[in-house]
């Protein structure tokens, strides 16, 4: 088995803001109402890029899917090439969905959704327990190729425990790190297997230090291969799981950098804003050439 670790710093998240927030789109949401397919939040604007395709919206077995960019349909107009493609990227057409298993703000909230091409097939899980002031995510992944053998699936299943993360951080910088770590998950393929652990503590500065652990195992007949495979790549592999949890922890700290600390109704706003807004960059609205308006 080889084991890979990596400790980085990133900025702490404030546990009160955070299900403020939280609270704040399950209550957003939960007031929302469907008219003509579109998702209108009670202030009557539409969320953005999403509409419900069959059943009742918030009841269990709704469908939902993205709304439909008018420039794609234009540029395809409806056709496909010969080979199945759409025609514009030379790439299948992906088509995807998301079914509501569950919506009870209070207790649970549950969402599997569907993405389905050509050459893939991927079907999650996501369960949320006590969505208001959040407690735990659960996450469960499978994949397969329609078209291929046991060698083209895979699975996964992931835990986050938030109460048991904001009890890892609650703790004296000093004490040993929490004996659980509060999020792990599991991935299994023919070949082999893997688990993931996340594991956050105090930092002296009000930072959080978090470790993450990967473990990658061979399974059945591989395993003496895989040893010996990995004993040559271990090197190149060690660099790139430490590149890769370094870059997390930068894209955690930027992200949280431009975070306003708004409370209340204004951040309420702030969360209908993005739900509403469209998520593309804005058209520009002055001149594009300087000298233009000089001339004005």
């Amino acid at each position: 088995m080889a084991r890979f670790e990596h400790t980085v710093s990133v900025a702490a998240l404030d546990r009160g803001w955070f299900e403020e927030a939280a609270g704040a789109v399950v209550d957003l949401l939960d007031a929302s109402r469907e008219q003509d397919g579109a998702i209108l939040l009670a202030d009557g604007r539409a969320v953005d890029g999403v509409r419900l395709l069959k059943g009742r919206h918030l009841r269990p077995g709704a469908r939902y899917g993205s709304t439909p960019d008018p420039a794609d349909a234009e540029s395809t107009d409806g056709t496909d090439s010969a080979d199945g493609t759409d025609g514009t990227t030379g790439t299948p057409p992906v088509s995807g969905a998301a079914v509501l298993r569950e919506w009870r703000p209070s207790r649970s909230i549950e969402v599997e959704s569907l993405m389905e091409e050509d050459s893939f097939s991927v079907r999650a899980k996501m369960r949320l327990r006590d969505p208001l002031t959040p407690r735990a995510l659960e996450l469960s992944l499978s994949g397969h190729n329609p078209k291929g053998g046991s060698l083209y699936r895979f699975s996964g299943r992931g835990k986050a425990d938030l109460a048991a993360w904001w009890a890892a951080v609650d703790r004296p910088h000093a004490a040993p790190p929490a004996a659980r770590p509060p999020v792990s998950g599991k991935a299994v393929h023919r070949l082999g297997r893997a688990r993931l652990t996340i594991t956050p503590r105090p930092a002296e500065d009000g930072s959080w230090q978090v470790s993450v652990v990967l473990g990658v195992r061979g399974r059945w007949l591989l395993r003496p291969v895989g040893a010996v495979a990995l004993f040559f790549a271990r090197g190149p592999m060690t660099r790139g799981f430490r590149e890769a949890v370094e870059s997390a922890a930068e894209e955690w700290n930027a992200a949280l950098s431009e975070l306003t600390p708004l409370h209340g109704e204004a951040l309420r706003t702030e969360i209908a804003d993005a739900l509403t807004e469209p998520t593309g960059l804005p058209e520009p609205t002055g001149p594009a050439d300087p000298n233009e308006s000089k001339a004005l």
